[in-house]
């Protein structure tokens, strides 16, 4: 399994004022695609891509047939950003919806400040939630990749990988097990409900 799947995954398209003002992309329009969020993260796993779906989902819930607005979107995660994935994810969302804790960009003129955009520890009762600042509107984001399976041979070649017992084909066979579920995960069930939803 090739990492070619990156590019059948649906872009996110988003206006960012800020690029449009300083004439970054016309109109301030462009697209996130998931092999960049692969290159922000350093990998591909069903984490990366759980974030990015909902990130995607999110927003689309968010603005319809609008397009997302990139820096007036607050994430609110549920753990704090040292426990599990949740700083994977955070890293993600924040690449997606210019969110950042403290480290963004300060803003021009009191416009297209980036902090205090995205918070750890939050009242969450899902993965995580995304509010538009303009409008206050807020949707809550579900994910569950459970019901899309490993290979059952995925874990013992992932165990000699680790350990550094495992040839070069079964190193090249791991990888290729492990994209193989994200690929399902993004591409055959991107848009399934029971992987990745908004809350009611």
């Amino acid at each position: 399994m090739s990492a070619d799947f990156f590019d059948q995954v649906a872009p996110i398209r988003l206006r960012d004022p800020l690029a449009a003002l300083l004439g970054a992309f016309d109109d301030g329009v462009y697209d996130i695609g998931y092999r960049e969020v692969v290159k922000l993260a350093g990998h591909s796993c069903p984490t990366v891509a759980g974030a990015y779906l909902m990130a995607r989902t999110g927003l689309q819930a968010l603005y319809g047939d609008a397009l997302p607005v990139r820096g007036d979107v607050r994430v609110d995660l549920p753990a704090s950003v040292d426990e599990g994935v949740t700083g994977v994810i955070a890293n993600v969302l924040s690449f997606i919806t210019g969110a950042t804790e403290r480290s963004g960009f300060h803003g021009l003129a009191g416009q297209f400040d980036r902090r205090n955009l995205l918070h750890f520890s939050q009242p969450v009762a899902h993965a995580l939630a995304l509010t538009r600042c303009d409008t206050g509107e807020k949707v809550s984001v579900r994910y569950d990749a459970s019901s899309v399976p490993a290979d059952p041979a995925m874990r013992p070649l992932m165990s000699r990988v680790l350990s550094g017992q495992a040839s070069p084909q079964e190193a090249a066979a791991f990888g290729a097990l492990w994209q193989a579920r994200v690929r399902a995960i993004l591409v055959d069930h991107g848009d399934d409900p029971a992987v990745v939803s908004v809350a009611a």
